[in-house]
C-alpha cells in the first residue's frame, strides 16, 4: 500500500461542498472517489484537508488515499482528469509518508473573498465573485481587519451549527486588496463615445454612473478556521465598507463571542481557497 496525495482545483458551483454526503448529492469527494474507483478498479475514498462549503472554489485544496495501485505515482493526475468533469481538475499527485494527513499538520490557509464592485453586474465574473454596485471605502475595511489578526475566540464569527471543540484560531494576516477591472472599464468609455440624442442626455449618464468596475479582494491566512468563519469575516468586513459598521466594532464583536454582533453570512461564490502552506515536511 502507499499513499497518494493530489492537490485538487474545482469550481465549486453546483457542487455542496466538498465532503461526500450520504444524500448522495454532487460533490467534489464523491467525482474523486468515482474517478478513483474507475482507474483503479476497487472503491477508493478520499480525505481532503478542506471541507469547502457548497458553491465555494478551490486552487489547491488537497486530498490523501491509500492505494496498492502500480499506477506510479505522478500518472495519477492526467488519468483522474480524464475521468473528472471539466469543472474539477487535479493538478499534482505524488507519494507522501503513510502517516502523512494535511488536516493534522502544521498550515497556513490563504482564502481570497472577491467582490466584484461595479454598476451592473458581469457575466465573466459571476461564478467567482460576489456582485455589489454599493461603493465600498476600502481604508475601513483594511482598519476594521486589522483587529482580526492574531489568536482570537471567534464565536462571534462561526456559523451558530459550528461543532468545534474550540473557538479560538489564530488568523496570521488579512489583506484588503483593490485593484481595477479593465476589461469592463474599456467598455464603459466605449459606450461614453457613443452619440447622445443631447447634451443633456449624456450628463444624466454620466451622473448615473455609480463605481468605475473593480475587485476588492478580501485575503484570510491562517492555520485554521472555524465554519462559515471566512464568509462572515468578509461579510461583516462589507458592512464596514458600507457604512453600516465602524471600523472599531469589529474589536468589540470579537469580544461579544456572539454571532448576532457580526455581519451576514457572504454568498459562496467570492470564495475561493487560494494557497494551502504545509510548513513541516510531511509530518516528518
Amino acid at each position: 500500500m502507499k499513499k497518494i496525495m493530489l492537490t485538487v482545483a474545482y469550481d465549486g458551483t453546483g457542487y455542496s461542498g466538498f465532503q461526500a454526503q450520504k444524500s448522495g448529492v454532487p460533490t467534489i469527494e464523491r467525482e474523486l472517489n468515482r474517478a478513483l474507483a474507475d482507474l483503479t478498479g476497487t472503491e477508493t475514498e478520499v480525505s481532503g484537508a478542506s471541507r469547502t462549503d457548497a458553491g465555494v472554489h478551490a486552487l489547491c485544496n488537497l486530498a490523501v488515499f491509500d492505494t496498492d495501485s502500480r499506477i506510479p505515482s505522478e500518472k495519477f493526475a492526467n488519468a483522474l482528469n480524464v475521468r473528472l468533469p471539466g469543472q474539477i481538475r487535479v493538478i499534482d499527485s505524488r507519494e507522501v509518508p503513510a502517516d502523512f494527513h494535511p488536516r493534522f499538520c502544521d498550515t497556513v490557509k490563504t482564502y481570497d473573498y472577491v467582490i466584484y464592485n461595479a454598476r451592473f453586474p458581469s457575466p465573466r465574473r459571476s461564478r467567482f465573485a460576489y456582485y455589489s454596485y454599493t461603493p465600498f471605502d476600502v481604508e475601513k475595511m483594511r482598519e476594521a481587519a486589522a483587529f482580526l489578526v492574531g489568536e482570537h475566540d471567534f464565536k462571534s464569527f462561526c456559523s451558530v451549527h459550528t461543532q468545534a471543540q474550540t473557538t479560538i484560531r489564530t488568523v496570521t494576516e488579512i489583506e484588503v486588496i483593490e485593484r481595477p477591472c479593465e476589461e469592463e472599464r474599456i467598455a464603459e468609455q466605449v459606450a461614453e463615445g457613443a452619440p447622445a440624442a443631447d447634451s443633456s442626455s449624456v450628463k444624466t449618464q454620466t451622473a448615473s454612473r455609480y463605481v468605475s468596475p473593480r475587485e476588492i479582494v478580501i485575503r484570510v491566512s491562517g492555520t485554521g478556521f472555524l465554519y462559515n468563519m471566512v464568509r462572515i469575516i468578509a461579510g461583516t468586513l462589507m458592512e464596514v465598507g458600507r457604512g453600516a459598521m465602524r471600523p472599531e466594532q469589529v474589536k468589540e464583536i470579537l469580544e461579544a463571542c456572539d454571532r448576532e454582533k457580526a455581519g451576514p453570512t457572504a454568498p459562496p461564490e467570492g470564495l475561493t481557497l487560494v494557497r494551502y502552506r504545509i510548513l513541516n515536511d510531511f509530518g516528518q
